[in-house]
């Protein structure tokens, strides 16, 4: 019986000391598999914060190249508006001008009609 005991005893010694290394094992892959995740979480992060960098980068960039494209388009559309009014001012004082040749001559017609009218009455008396 005591061959028994001490054997058992010697497979109950083996088989934990086998167990305890492979436990050993098991504990360094779970120590380096949380190592390796924690790095990979810490380079999808920088990655990302990169990414989020590069973002607001070209974001600014479409910003800016928009605000030219308005001052661009503001500055054309005060160039046409002063053509407009210089063209309006431009056929007003032409318009004018008509206006003040045609009063002369409706003037000149109408005194030269006075004219005849008078020598008329004059030759007439």
């Amino acid at each position: 019986m005591k061959k028994l005991i001490l054997s058992s005893a010697l497979l109950l010694a083996l088989g934990l000391s086998f167990t305890s290394c492979r436990d050993t094992k098991k504990a360094e892959s779970v120590e380096d598999a949380v190592e390796n995740a924690a790095e990979a979480t810490k380079d999808a992060a920088n990655d990302a914060v990169d990414a989020a960098g590069e973002a607001v980068e070209k974001a600014g960039d479409a910003v800016e190249g928009a605000a030219k494209e308005a001052g661009d388009a503001v500055d054309s559309a005060v160039d046409a508006a002063g053509e407009a009014v210089d063209n309006a001012a431009k056929k007003a004082g032409e318009t004018v001008d008509k206006a003040v040749d045609a009063t002369n001559k409706a003037a000149s017609d109408a005194a030269d009609a006075v004219k005849k009218e008078a020598d008329k009455l004059k030759s007439g008396h």
